[in-house]
C-alpha cells in the first residue's frame, strides 16, 4: 500500500471535518455568539483569566493536549494492523474528538470558565460531581507521573535534546514579557526562538560535550550513582526532581509569563515537525509493508483499540484542558471552533503521521511481525519505533539521521513537558475544588494545592517499584489510564448532551459518539478489572483491581445519574442553574 495515498485520504477527511462539520456544529449546535462576553474578559485577573489571540491560544491548547500520547497510542495500536488504527484516528477525530473538545470549551465558556468537574454539579448533582472529581484526579495524577518518567527517559536516551529543550524556557519568558509588557507581536520572536532551539539541536547532535548525559558522567550504564543506586536510576531521580521543580514554578506563574509563549513556540515546532515529516513522506515515497490487519494478534482489537488510541482520536484529558485553562483565555466565543475543533484536527494529523512513520519503518511484513510479535512488545517499543521511522522520513529531506533523531526527540519532550505542567495546573484547580467542597480552606491556596499535586506525583513516580525500573512507579497504575481517560471523555460528552437538551438543542451529535465510546470503554474496563486483574484473573493485580473496580462503579453511578438528568428527572433542580 502506498503511504502517500493513505496520508492524502486522511488529510482530506480532516479538511472536510473542519470546513463543513465543525461549521455546522458551531452555528446550529453550540450556537456561538461573537458578542458574548467571555470569562477571559469578565473575570480578567492577569493570572489565569487572560484574553488571548486565537492563534496563540490554539498553540497553548494544542501543545497542552498533544503530549506524547497521539504519537505513542497509534504507534502501539498498529499492532492490530494499520487499517483499524487509521480508521479510528480519522473518524474518531472528526466525529468524536472535535465535537468533544469543542463542546467542553463552549460549555465552560458559557459557565463562567468553570472546569468540567465543577459544571458537573449543575447537571448531575453534588454526589455525581464528587465522583467525577475522583476520576479526574486519578487520571491527572497518572498523567503527571508517567509523563515525568517519559521525559526523564528521553533525556537519558537522547542527551543531545536536553540543552535545546532547556534553552526554550528563558526564550519563552522573554517573549511573554515582550508581548504583554511591550505589546510586541509574538510571531517573529517565537520563530526566532524556534530557530535558536533547532540550531542548538544541530550543534548538540554534532558536539558530544554539549550533550547533558548524566549516565555517562557516572561511568555509563554499569556505573555507580547516588544512595546505592546505579547510574541510570540516579539519572532518573535527578531528572524527575528537576522536572517537578520546574512544573511547580511553571504551573503557578501567570499564564502569559511562560505557558502561553512557550506553547506558541511549540505550536510552530509542531508545524515545522509535521512539515518535515509529511514533506519527507513525499520525497521518500515509502511503501507500507505492515499488514492492514493482524490475524495473529494475541489480544483482540475489540475493544482495546479504542482505549489504546485516545489522544489522536478522542481523549477525556482534552476536556480538562478545554475547561480548565483554555476557556479562561478565550477572547471571543467564536474562537472556540478554531481552538477546540481545529486543535483536535491537529492531533489527528499528528496521530496519522505517527501511524505512517511506524508502518513504513519495516522492509517486509516479516520484519514488522518480528518487532510487533505481541501486544506487550508493541507497548514496549512503540515510542522508539516512531522516533526511528520519523527520522527516516526526515532523512528524505537530506537531514542527517542523528540530527533528525535529536529534533524528533525534542518535539516529543516539548509536548510532554507542556502536558505535564498544564496537568499540574489542572490538578491544582481540582484540589482547590475538593478543598472548597469539603471546607478545607488551606487546599484552596495556590501554593498549597500545587505542593500537594507535585508531592503526590513525586511519591507515585519514585516510591513504588515500577515495571521499567526506578522512577517508573507511575506505570504501576498506568494500565488504568486508557479506560479512565475514555470514561472521562464519555462522561463529558454526556454532560454536553444534558447541557444541549436544557437549551432545547438537538444533542444527537454528542449523544451518538458518547454511546459508542462508553460502550467500548466500559466493555474494556469490565474485562480488565474482573477477568484480568482480579485475584482469579490471568494477570492478577489487587491494586489495579481495587482502583479499577472503584472507578468502574463510580462511572456507572455517574452515567445513571446523567441519564436521569437527560430524561428530565432533575429539570426543576437544574432550572436554578440555567445560564
Amino acid at each position: 500500500m502506498n503511504a502517500i495515498l493513505v496520508a492524502v485520504i486522511g488529510l482530506a477527511v480532516f479538511a472536510f471535518g473542519y470546513r463543513y462539520y465543525s461549521k455546522f456544529i458551531a452555528e446550529k449546535i453550540y450556537r456561538l455568539d461573537p458578542d458574548f462576553i467571555t470569562p477571559a474578559h469578565r473575570y480578567k485577573d492577569g493570572v489565569d483569566f487572560v484574553p488571548t489571540n486565537k492563534f496563540v491560544l490554539w498553540g497553548h491548547h494544542f501543545t497542552s493536549v498533544a503530549g506524547a500520547a497521539p504519537i505513542l497510542g497509534p504507534a502501539i495500536a498498529v499492532y492490530w494492523g494499520w487499517l483499524p488504527a487509521f480508521l479510528w484516528v480519522i473518524l474518531g477525530t472528526v466525529f468524536a474528538a472535535g465535537v468533544h473538545d469543542f463542546g467542553t470549551l463552549a460549555m465552560s465558556v458559557r459557565n463562567k470558565g468553570q472546569s468540567i468537574g465543577t459544571i458537573a454539579e449543575k447537571f448531575i448533582g453534588r454526589r455525581g460531581k464528587i465522583l467525577f472529581l475522583f476520576i479526574i484526579l486519578t487520571l491527572v495524577l497518572m498523567v503527571n507521573a508517567v509523563f515525568a518518567w517519559v521525559i526523564a527517559n528521553l533525556f537519558i536516551t537522547y542527551p543531545a535534546s536536553v540543552l535545546p529543550v532547556f534553552i526554550q524556557i528563558p526564550l519563552a519568558i522573554w517573549i511573554g514579557y515582550a508581548a504583554y509588557k511591550r505589546n510586541i507581536k509574538m510571531l517573529i520572536p517565537s520563530l526566532i526562538a524556534l530557530a535558536v532551539m533547532y540550531a542548538t539541536a544541530v550543534l548538540t547532535a554534532e558536539v558530544t560535550w554539549l550533550q547533558i548525559d548524566l549516565v555517562s558522567y557516572m561511568g555509563g550504564e554499569g556505573g555507580e550513582g547516588l544512595f546505592g543506586l546505579g547510574a541510570v536510576s540516579t539519572a532518573f531521580m535527578i531528572w524527575i526532581g528537576i522536572l517537578l521543580v520546574y512544573v511547580y514554578i511553571a504551573s503557578t506563574l501567570p499564564v502569559w509569563k511562560l505557558l502561553q509563549p512557550r506553547d506558541f513556540i511549540n505550536s510552530h515546532q509542531l508545524s515545522v515537525g509535521l512539515i518535515i515529516l509529511y514533506a519527507g513522506l513525499l520525497f521518500t515515497n515509502p511503501t507500507i509493508n505492515a499488514p492492514a490487519t493482524n490475524a495473529d494478534a494475541d489480544v483482540s482489537w475489540l475493544p482495546l483499540l479504542f482505549i489504546t488510541i485516545a489522544c489522536g482520536a478522542i481523549s477525556g484529558f482534552h476536556g480538562l484542558v478545554s475547561s480548565g485553562t483554555t476557556s479562561k483565555q478565550l477572547n471571543l466565543e467564536t474562537d472556540a471552533r478554531f481552538v477546540g475543533y481545529f486543535g483536535a484536527v491537529g492531533e489527528g494529523v499528528l496521530a496519522l503521521i505517527s501511524i505512517i512513520a511506524v508502518v513504513t519503518l519495516f522492509s517486509s511484513t516479516a520484519d514488522f511481525s518480528a518487532v510487533y510479535s505481541s501486544f506487550d512488545a508493541a507497548n514496549a517499543g512503540g515510542l522508539g519505533n516512531f522516533v526511528e521511522g520519523a527520522a527516516i522520513l526526515a532523512g528524505g529531506l537530506g537531514i542527517p539521521p542523528h540530527v533528525a533523531t535529536t529534533i524528533i526527540s525534542i518535539i516529543v519532550v516539548s509536548f510532554a513537558a507542556t502536558t505535564l505542567d498544564t496537568a499540574v495546573r489542572l490538578m491544582r484547580y481540582i484540589i482547590a475544588e475538593i478543598g472548597t467542597e469539603y471546607q478545607v480552606p488551606s487546599l484552596t491556596k495556590k501554593h498549597v494545592a500545587t505542593s500537594v499535586a507535585v508531592l503526590s506525583t513525586a511519591a507515585l513516580v519514585l516510591i513504588p517499584e515500577g515495571p521499567s525500573g526506578f522512577g517508573s512507579g507511575g506505570y504501576v497504575i498506568w494500565p488504568l489510564f486508557g479506560t479512565s481517560n475514555q470514561l472521562l471523555a464519555g462522561i463529558s460528552l454526556l454532560l454536553i448532551s444534558v447541557w444541549l437538551k436544557r437549551k432545547g438543542i438537538n444533542y444527537l451529535v454528542t449523544l451518538i459518539p458518547m454511546i459508542f465510546l462508553m460502550f467500548m470503554t466500559l466493555y474494556a474496563m469490565f474485562t480488565q478489572v474482573f477477568f484480568q486483574w482480579a485475584w482469579y484473573g490471568s494477570n492478577s493485580n489487587m491494586l489495579l483491581f481495587v482502583l479499577g473496580a472503584i472507578i468502574f462503579v463510580f462511572a456507572i453511578w455517574i452515567v445513571i445519574t446523567a441519564i436521569q438528568a437527560l430524561s428530565g428527572k432533575f429539570d426543576d433542580e437544574l432550572e436554578k442553574h440555567r445560564d
